[in-house]
């Protein structure tokens, strides 16, 4: 307290107790906002809101933070609204050198960390689709450990079909590229594509990232119950709004804070159903990052991963994982709440959700709104579409600290592929040389230099991807990649592999022509040449790093490799 302070409240009994109650309110200052006693009396919630109109999946979130306010308020809180950046990675990933895109996940973070310790806030509503928003909300979240939900936006519709797709999802656009590039499609397909295949505002319509996350957080229990998977545009994805608005005053009430929720076998659930529905590679970074911040050390997480991929089959098959079916129709298939149903044998059912309830609870009073459920979309255990998990960490001299594959992505004529190495440096000389017809089948490409530090950001190979699908080398080649990849990414395919080139991991060591084995069955990753031998290789063996600036040499400095989630490790750093 002040000296001003103490000498305005010096007097006794009533008169000081009005003095305190309205001139040393925490939020006092708000008065100046507009906000009056009856607001001040209330808890304060804050809404961290990620809008902005560069990015398809944030465009709804104004009117969805309008419904949250209105729940709050209904329930008797006081609703305050604040931002924070959000990237698209569709564009961000695209462009030429280091990448912002991952890195943008810690400043998330330190956002909501800030915001949150400064003004005290009772509780907590973040709202974010997309890839790195969303971890970084969570990650956020689990720093302030107030009661929090997260409001996802929702995937947007697809478009009209168009190859292999029965819809065409906004990944198609660089899949018509690459067969415009062998001659299979018109640039006038490449044109009208951009316009059909993204038809609605939301997060990408497929099971990438974004989705991934988004239905990840819903199975963690920080999201209400078809919060991760109902489209932006339905009005279910309102409702739910507003009804987060009225449970997150119930959290406070009953004082569920985040870290309550986010608990080790939450997390343990949430795995489970990432590896049933064929989710992202990227998830494994995300998740390993958001247990860092809740106290777990990353190896715990990424051998939960592990063990579990031996053990959960594939029960889920969405695009990319099928051409049939997507986001869309995964919700009305009956989503996560579904798939967490098809899993509860399996599962810790006593854990805490942002509903108040236990998750076997929600299971219990779920009312599906599209019926029954869809065979060709989820199965039961004893029915799965795969004895493969959905994802797999890979080992092998060319990996020593893991990679990520994703067997649900992988067609299984190539879920074991020898061929020879053609080596890049970066994505930019892969997609060059895709143009000039320089991959041929029976290459494994291998992109190097894309990891956390040697990026520096670790940029998604999407596009090297999607172009060999585009011309028809999706399954005649392989692509490895110290990089990450998207999640609508198919073929054969192998991120995360660490140690990262930048660091003189073996895939730094490789050359054109080294024979390269992947075998997702078996996890292993195999470069076939002599250890002698890529010790020699490794005396003439240089990097220059790139020249960066800003945040970005900030992440390159401290980021871990992607096998310890490219986190920033604080916490040595405050040692």
């Amino acid at each position: 307290m002040s000296e001003m302070d103490r000498k305005e409240t010096a007097g006794v009994g009533s008169d000081n107790m009005e003095i305190r109650r309205y001139n040393l309110h925490p939020m006092r200052v708000l008065k100046a906002c507009g906000l009056d006693d009856d607001d001040l009396s209330r808890p304060t919630i804050g809404i961290c809101n990620t809008y902005s109109d560069v990015v398809p999946g944030h465009m709804n979130l104004r009117q969805l933070a309008d419904c949250v306010r209105k729940g709050v308020y209904r329930a008797g809180g006081n609703a305050v609204e604040f931002g924070t950046i959000g990237c698209c990675d569709s564009v961000g990933n695209s462009h030429d050198g280091a990448c912002s895109i991952l890195p943008s996940r810690q400043v998330i973070a330190d956002s909501v960390e800030t915001m949150c310790k400064a003004h005290k806030f009772a509780g907590l509503v973040i709202l974010g689709s997309c890839d790195k928003i969303v971890p970084g909300l969570l990650m956020g979240a689990a720093r302030v450990n107030v009661p929090t939900i997260l409001v996802p936006g929702g995937p947007m519709l697809s478009g009209p079909a168009f190859g292999k797709k029965a819809k065409a999802d906004s990944s198609a656009i660089t899949e018509a590229f690459g067969m415009y590039q062998v001659g299979k499609a018109t640039l006038d397909d490449v044109k009208r594509l951009q316009y059909v295949t993204q038809p609605t505002c939301g997060s990408c319509n497929f099971y990438g990232t974004a989705n991934t996350m988004c239905c990840a957080a819903e199975a963690l229990g920080m999201t209400l119950p078809d919060g991760g998977s109902a489209p932006a545009v339905f009005n279910e994805r309102l409702r739910i709004a507003t009804h987060t608005g009225e449970k997150i005053m119930e959290l406070v009430r009953k004082g569920i804070r985040a870290r309550d929720i986010m608990s080790f076998s939450a997390l343990q659930n949430t795995i489970k159903f990432v590896l049933a529905t064929g989710g992202s590679t990227n998830a494994v970074i995300h998740l390993c990052a958001l247990g860092y911040e809740l106290g777990y050390d990353t190896d715990e997480i990424l051998k939960e991963i592990d063990e579990q991929s031996w053990l959960i089959p594939q029960i889920g098959k969405i695009n990319p994982s099928s051409y049939e079916h997507d986001m869309e129709d995964f919700y009305k298939a009956g989503g996560v709440m579904r798939v967490m149903d098809m899993l509860k044998e399996k599962l810790d059912l006593s854990v805490l959700t942002a509903t108040g309830k236990t998750l076997g609870e929600n299971l219990e009073e779920h009312i599906y709104l599209y019926g029954e459920r869809d065979d060709d979309i989820i199965r039961p255990l004893d029915r799965p579409f795969s004895t493969l998990s959905g994802l797999a960490i890979m080992r092998g001299n060319l990996a020593p600290d893991t990679g990520v594959a994703k067997p649900a992505g992988i067609k299984e004529e190539v879920r074991r592929f020898t061929g020879t190495a053609i080596c890049f440096s970066s994505q930019e000389e892969c997609c060059e040389a895709l143009a000039r017809h320089e991959v041929k089948p029976g290459h494994v490409v291998v992109i190097r230099y894309e990891g956390p530090k040697g990026g520096p950001g670790m940029r998604e190979m999407y596009r090297p991807m999607k172009l060999l699908y585009g011309q028809g080398l999706d399954t005649s080649t392989a692509l490895i990649t110290d990089g990450r990849f998207s999640g609508t990414n198919n073929g054969c395919f192998v991120g995360h592999i660490s140690p990262e080139a930048a660091l003189g991991g073996p895939i730094a060591l490789v050359k054109d022509g080294d024979l390269i084995t992947i075998d997702v069955n078996t996890r292993e990753l195999t470069l076939h040449v002599s250890d002698e031998e890529l010790e020699e290789r490794r005396k003439n063996w240089h990097y220059e790093p790139k020249p960066t600036s800003g945040y970005l040499s900030i992440f390159s400095a401290l980021a871990k490799s992607a096998d310890k989630g490219a986190i920033i490790d604080w916490k040595a750093l405050v040692k």
